[in-house]
């Protein structure tokens, strides 16, 4: 496996200056970047299919051991806030458990048993995504949970960091960042880990933006939870309509905080032709637009 392989490049490294080892670690990050190109088109295959099974009901169900695991629950638990994917839509299934989020757990990864079990216990159905993430492309737990998704004929996406894994073989989409060696021998957090992040957050995003989460580059279905959001969910909902502050307040008052039923309104569409338009568009808001193509080009 390329990830752990050794670098005489770097044996002395601990001997090195401060700055030039920060140097060589800056360059591992850049390589990680460089490395997610090639794969670019596998990620917009997944994701197309994705919004097809989400839109019947499915999940994103994220699966993993250790520091790929952890990189998977930060990518699922930032899509309820920024786009306002429903929490019961997401699933995590950790090697180990919730307590190896924050703690490693001897010997989970290596559970087949527990990766099936996961699978089996979260009742997953064709409509679901499944996202095992592994850098060796080995980690039994995570290709067993694959290979079961699988067969429950879920969609099933493997995200690894070495060419020839398993997890590429066994999932229907497969997706390789080939990050090579670590500067660090084995230390997959660094170039791997970042690779993986670069790939979840393309994935991911593809998915909420067909998914008609985003209009216009922002982010029109996320939460308002805070007095800031308000205030950003006020200034969009001006900059899409052109309409004042008060107009965009008003608006927002009235669909309750829902920035693109609050677009429409602020256009001057009654709530319930705006309502009506967003439901005939699966909550795309330029499509429910352009029924209005009178008001607004």
């Amino acid at each position: 496996m390329a990830t752990e392989t050794f670098s005489t490049r770097f044996q002395d490294l601990d001997s090195w200056p401060s700055l030039d080892i920060l140097s060589a670690f800056y360059e591992g990050q850049l390589s990680a970047v460089a490395a997610v190109r090639s794969s670019l088109p596998a990620i917009a295959a997944a994701a197309e299919e994705a919004v097809a099974r989400l839109r019947r009901g499915g999940r994103l169900i994220y699966v993993g051991a250790g520091t790929s695991g952890r990189i998977g629950v930060q990518d699922g638990t930032e899509l309820p806030p920024t786009f306002n994917w429903p929490d019961d839509k997401l699933v995590y299934l950790i090697a180990g458990g919730e307590g190896a989020l924050l703690k490693a757990v001897e010997n989970a990864e290596d559970s087949v048993e527990q990766g099936i079990a996961g699978i089996r216990g979260s009742q997953v159905g064709p409509n679901d995504v499944v996202i095992g993430v592994a850098a060796s492309g080995r980690t039994p737990f995570t290709i067993a949970a694959l290979q079961e998704a699988k067969a429950r004929g879920a969609q099933t996406i493997g995200i690894s960091n070495n060419s020839g894994a398993p997890i590429l073989d066994v999932c229907s989409h497969p997706i390789l960042a080939d990050t090579g060696e670590e500067v660090i021998a084995g230390s997959t957090r660094m170039k791997a880990g970042t690779a993986q992040k670069i790939i979840l957050n393309l994935l991911s995003t593809l998915i909420m933006v067909r998914l008609g989460r985003v209009y216009r580059g922002l982010m029109v279905h996320m939460r308002a939870t805070n007095a800031k959001l308000r205030r950003r969910s006020e200034i969009m909902v001006s900059q899409i309509t052109g309409c004042d502050d008060a107009t965009a307040i008003a608006a927002l008052r009235q669909a309750d905080g829902d920035m693109k039923l609050a677009s429409l309104i602020a256009l001057g569409i009654n709530a319930s032709d705006a309502q009506a338009a967003l439901a005939h568009s699966d909550g795309n808001l330029r499509e429910a637009l352009a029924n209005f193509s009178d008001i607004k080009g």
